[in-house]
């Protein structure tokens, strides 16, 4: 089996070409977003503003943040002044939801951009008891995701849409100043969460065929009407948000393969020809799905980002062409979907071992594959985004013992542990660097590629960053080679010769103390 640096060969080969500069077909404006609805939505304002802190100090762009459509709507058709509220105002107004049931994302959307940090809302079920249709007997467990109305969805992003359009005050806001009431405009979005997945939409599988793709699209076209009917219809707006694993069986709450469920969501067959089905005449009444990008959860579950999945239905960060290729075969043999769709990859990261005992990777290669992952984001052009998901881990559920697997069924996939100490991951976030071996010199020596970016620093400073040696059994580190320049949002690539076995390192070359990232130990011939 190929180690991880010769499969890193492929990419980091194509920055020694062009005098070692970045290849035009990388994407080098590629958004950081992070998410973490724990601490940012769902504990104090306190700990929602320091955890933005964190995040700004990592270099984080934007944060992903779910809107549920059942925390919003919770209480708001109980209670006589709630059903008042309800009954004169509607559905599609934030006047007819519990004023105090928007304020975790008001207080987020402002502290956010007092940081400088975009909003990204993924606004999505479970929703409230209206939401849905009553499931049949033996499926009551799948209540809240069972064939959600689309129409009562479009009226919620209506509400959603309408006091984030940067024109709404705020009624629980504290000012003399009726300026200060108004809300901040969020203009990045999607609809729905991996609804390939039967924790988010239900039926998955109904009657031995695929249903969810459909209910999808049904939501997907109201959810976008509801945002061009509040003013948002030319923001960012992602379709997908889909899941990498699937399963071969056909269940209602079995997970469907991304591949199958793209396929049924667009009516095509394996070859990207129209086949009919239900609901499929929706495209020849409304068009194609508009949307900016398609948005997935590349997960390996603990596979290196480099070694895809045995199963080819199973797309994860390593074979993101399986997903173009389909997609592209789509657009070309139906057009309903844009041509060259990029891709927003909206979740991703690696569990750690510790803090689980049961389940997760060492801390050092959590920090060796989130930057690899980062490096194969970086070369794809069609990629737009990432999306680390959490800055901290999750505590574990406490009520189970120390040996159940079942206390740690939280995610420990932060950068952070859950007491705030970092892992080594948190500085690989901050400062990603990679170096491999692309080639041998006239002189005999191994040529090695470096690339990173200081995503630390602000994304208009434009900085330098000075790449250190260190030979085999020194402590002392010297020049290896001339500084270079960060590109846009300070992304650096170059080349250098080690004359021996030993370590590099790159230093940013800034007025503060100097940040550094220690790659691993390169051996050289």
């Amino acid at each position: 089996m190929p180690t991880r640096r010769l499969l890193l060969l492929p990419l980091l080969s194509l920055l020694v070409s062009g005098a070692l500069s970045a290849p035009a077909h990388a994407n080098g404006v590629q958004i950081s977003a992070m998410m973490d609805d724990d601490n940012l939505v769902y504990r104090t304002p306190k700990t929602s503003d320091k955890t933005l802190d964190a995040m700004a100090g990592l270099g984080v762009d934007y944060v992903r943040v779910t809107v549920l459509w059942k925390v919003v709507a919770e209480r708001a058709q109980t209670g006589k002044a709630n059903k008042r509220r309800w009954r004169r105002y509607g559905a599609a107004s934030p006047k007819a939801y519990p004023p105090g049931n928007w304020d975790r994302y008001d207080h987020l959307v402002r502290s956010a951009g007092a940081r400088g940090i975009g909003v990204y809302f993924n606004v999505t079920g479970p929703g409230p008891a209206w939401c849905c249709t009553k499931p049949p007997r033996g499926e009551e467990i799948n209540a809240e995701t069972w064939m959600p109305n689309a129409r009562q969805f479009k009226l919620f992003v209506e509400a959603v849409g309408a006091r984030y359009s940067g024109r709404y005050k705020d009624e629980n806001f504290r000012t003399r100043k009726a300026k200060d009431k108004i809300l901040p405009r969020v203009s990045f979005w999607s609809l729905w969460n991996e609804p390939n997945q039967g924790g988010w939409l239900t039926p998955q599988w109904w009657h031995g065929r695929p249903y969810s793709p459909m209910l999808f699209r049904n939501l997907y076209i109201k959810g976008h009407e509801g945002l061009v009917a509040t003013g948002h219809g030319n923001d960012t707006i992602l379709l997908g948000e889909t899941a990498p694993i699937g399963k071969d069986e056909q269940r209602s709450r079995a997970p469907m393969y991304p591949t199958t469920f793209v396929k049924a969501l667009f009516c095509v067959d394996d070859n990207g020809n129209r086949r009919s089905g239900p609901g499929c005449d929706v495209f020849t009444e409304k068009g194609p799905l508009l949307a900016t990008a398609w948005a997935h959860h590349p997960y390996t579950k603990g596979r290196s980002p480099l070694q895809p999945d045995p199963n080819p239905q199973i797309v994860t960060i390593a074979n993101l062409k399986t997903l173009t290729d389909l997609l592209d075969k789509i657009a070309d043999k139906t057009a309903r979907i844009q041509a060259q769709i990029p891709l927003a990859l909206t979740e991703f990261g690696y569990e750690t071992t510790p803090p689980d005992p049961f389940n997760g990777i060492s801390l050092a290669k959590q920090a060796d594959y989130n930057t690899e992952a980062d490096l194969i984001a970086w070369a794809n052009p069609r990629v737009i985004s990432t999306t680390q998901f959490l800055l901290r881990d999750v505590a574990p559920l406490t009520r189970y013992k120390q040996t159940s697997k079942r206390r740690w069924f939280t995610y420990q996939s932060g950068l952070f542990f859950n007491n705030g100490k970092p892992k080594p991951a948190a500085g690989a976030y901050g400062f990603p660097f990679a170096v491999s071996p692309v080639g041998r010199g006239e002189d005999g020596r191994i040529t090695y590629a470096l690339w990173g970016q200081l995503r630390f620093r602000p994304n208009t400073q434009r900085d330098f960053v000075f790449f250190q040696y260190r030979a085999a059994g020194s402590s002392q580190w010297v020049s290896l080679r001339d500084p270079v320049a960060t590109g846009v949002r300070n992304y650096f690539t170059t080349g250098a010769a080690p004359p021996g076995p030993g370590q590099v390192r790159a230093v940013w070359g800034g007025n503060q103390k100097p940040y550094i990232a220690l790659s691993r130990p390169v051996d050289v011939d």
